[in-house]
């Protein structure tokens, strides 16, 4: 099969403004007579919403599930997507953002043209059941991706995902991380090579802080009706999904550890970080690691303001002999 051909990257958006990255497929109102023209079962799921607009209850789980296997279809061609229930449902066009910035990122050690195919392998730390990140970055960009997790579970459903969905398993490898106490540690060979890596942290600290997040959340988006059961966690989601001792800090704290470990397998590693209030110590953590460099890049999605931090610890000189070396 021939090398998709190399396209430069597209203007920066800005994001104080809302806007998601020009590449996202999902500029705009949704379409859904489109996604329901495609996946019928959306129609039951259909509301008005207060501007008198087409929506979904985004309180409603299955909903929010229905609505995400429309999307995958119509736009990336899944046409067989499912999660167990209670497990992460994540919203798609912000986890687009990640990839298309990543995407850039690349390019910036590229000439500016991304590169693409089967040559560009990405690490997705904590895949989840949803395996997203492998679905959209494979769709995109045609990349090889290894997701890994520590729940047997989720690595269990993404892997029926891509079983169920034809051309996805020579594209798409999940292992699982058998020690909940490392991330990286036990998971790679010492052979292995990745152009990046990405990762969406548990950000909580324990499951009470989850739950109280969530009514957090309903109470400002003026939907917390007392007379109405909503889900205890917005989008579902899994303890290891969600939480983890010390949150959102104390991992990425233990990802940049273990990624001094393991600097010259992976070109850039890459973490969101939900709160702004951690960048300080994250910051701090890449000083004291020693990486070369280290880039924040700003996202949003309407009033949502996102971001993620990216480091390497590979110099200029390496990086370009990397770029030579693997993107032929």
């Amino acid at each position: 099969m021939p090398r998709p051909p190399s396209r430069p990257a597209a203007p920066k958006p800005d994001a104080a403004k809302g806007q998601l990255h020009p590449r996202n497929r999902h500029q705009g109102r949704y379409d859904f007579p489109a996604l329901i023209s495609s996946s019928p079962e959306l129609a039951a799921f259909v509301i008005i919403n207060p501007y008198g607009k087409e929506s979904i209850d985004f309180a409603n789980p299955a909903a929010v599930k229905v609505f995400n296997r429309a999307l995958l279809k119509q736009h990336y061609g899944i046409a067989q997507w499912d999660i167990p229930a209670d497990y992460l449902c994540p919203p798609i066009p912000g986890r687009a953002d990640y990839l298309h910035y990543l995407a850039d990122l690349l390019a910036s050690s590229n000439g500016g043209k991304i590169p693409r195919g089967a040559q560009v392998r990405a690490l997705d730390i904590g895949v989840g059941a949803n395996c997203i990140y492998p679905l959209l970055g494979h769709c995109e960009y045609a990349w090889r991706f290894l997701g890994s997790d520590i729940a047997a579970s989720a690595i269990a459903s993404a892997n029926a995902i891509v079983q169920a969905n034809p051309g996805l398993a020579t594209a798409i490898e999940l292992r699982q991380q058998a020690d909940a106490k490392h991330i990286l540690h036990g998971l790679l060979g010492a052979d292995e090579r990745f152009d990046l890596s990405l990762c969406n942290p548990p950000f909580h600290a324990s499951a009470e802080e989850a739950s109280s997040g969530s009514k957090r959340k309903w109470r400002n988006l003026g939907k917390l009706d007392p007379k109405r059961k909503l889900p205890v966690l917005n989008f579902g989601g899994q303890a290891a999904e969600l939480w983890c001792q010390g949150g959102e800090a104390a991992f990425v704290g233990r990802l940049i550890k273990e990624s001094v470990q393991h600097a010259q397998q992976v070109l850039w590693f890459s973490t969101l970080i939900s709160k702004a209030s951690n960048l300080p110590g994250v910051y701090s953590a890449l000083k004291q690691a020693g990486a070369v460099e280290v880039r924040t890049v700003d996202m949003a999605q309407g009033q949502k303001q996102s971001r993620f931090v990216a480091w390497t610890f590979l110099t200029p000189e390496q990086q370009q002999n990397w770029r030579k070396e693997r993107w032929k």
